[in-house]
């Protein structure tokens, strides 16, 4: 089902980092933290703006984009069934994620005052920097949230959000998956589910 799996998204809602050029500590580890840190509060203080959610979505929006491989983790998404996609296929796929993304944080936004985000370390595994954080909420448990941060050296870019051990990026392929396997691996019939969701949003 495409759209279940939103509290990951939530989560990334709560804390989503904006890329920004503050001075950074010298290695990897300090410099991803720094990162998660300094921007997550950012985005912290953007949630409490008030407007409408057509407003909202604009604001959000570059953010996602320069906070996130939106493309790279499109792509990861959609899996094996990416290689059999027309090019038109994936330029309209692409476009609808990124949107259905939009959506499900700017939905979230409301829900998230009064957060607090708490970064402790991270490491290194694979070429990328783990960050583990905590999101406290009032009247919920605290949930451990690691970010998995690429390009750190150069350009960094969230490409998975892993909530109580779950990945979201893991967790959407297998979901999209699972419709393409029971929908005869049509991928346009994703596509068309993916601007339904979005028309609901």
């Amino acid at each position: 089902m495409v759209e279940r799996r939103t509290f990951l998204l939530s989560c990334c809602a709560s804390v989503l980092p904006l890329l920004t050029h503050a001075a950074w500590a010298q290695s990897p580890s300090d410099r991803a933290a720094a990162f998660v840190k300094t921007t997550g509060e950012a985005i912290l203080k953007a949630m409490q703006t008030t407007g409408t959610t057509e407003e909202r979505r604009k604001t959000i929006g570059p953010i996602i984009d320069r906070a996130i491989d939106v493309d790279g983790v499109a792509k990861f998404c959609l899996g094996r069934f990416w290689n059999t996609a027309t090019a038109d296929q994936r330029q309209r796929y692409t476009q609808l994620f990124h949107e259905v993304l939009i959506g499900n944080i700017t939905d979230k936004l409301g829900e998230y005052q009064q957060v607090k985000l708490t970064v402790g370390r991270s490491q290194t595994r694979d070429d990328n920097e783990i960050v583990s954080s905590t999101i406290e909420r009032p009247n919920n448990p605290i949930t451990t949230v690691q970010w998995v941060v690429a390009n750190v050296a150069t350009d960094p870019k969230v490409i998975d959000v892993i909530a109580e051990d779950t990945s979201l990026r893991l967790t959407q392929r297998s979901d999209y998956a699972s419709f393409l396997n029971h929908n005869n691996n049509d991928i346009d019939k994703l596509i068309a589910a993916m601007k339904q969701q979005l028309a609901q949003n």
